[in-house]
């Protein structure tokens, strides 16, 4: 396993199961970047986003207490959302990716509305 990233682990019935922080935040990073008016993670932009692994879970973090995590997550929006809406969405959507794929409990996920981008006028 990795030194540097932390695994979460379950009992089951036939062995325990190890969920890498890394899978943790990309689930997290794709729910949030499906929320219509969210045009990015941490600064980057959606084609970015989609390129590479990392780019996924820029942005992320995952903090663990007992048997529940926190999420922070830092987004960009697009100019016109209402900042208010498209956070909820991102909150409803990371928990229940993240619970429904990992079986994990998201105790919270906090917000971060790190900047608004605008859509280019057509030429």
């Amino acid at each position: 396993m990795s030194e540097s990233r932390e695994y979460y682990s379950r009992s089951e019935e036939y062995g325990d199961v190890y969920v890498s922080e890394d899978v943790l935040e990309m689930i997290a990073g794709a729910a949030a970047l499906d929320v219509e008016g969210v045009t990015g993670l941490a600064g980057g932009t959606v084609s970015e986003q989609i390129l590479g692994r990392k780019k996924l879970s820029k942005g992320i973090t995952i903090l663990w207490e007992s048997d529940n995590i926190t999420i922070n997550v830092s987004i960009q929006i697009r100019y016109g959302g209402i900042i208010p809406e498209i956070a909820k969405k991102v909150q409803e959507a990371i928990i229940s990716s993240v619970e429904d794929t990992s079986g994990l409990k998201v105790a919270a996920v906090n917000v971060r509305v790190g900047g608004v981008t605008f859509d280019k006028p057509e030429e």
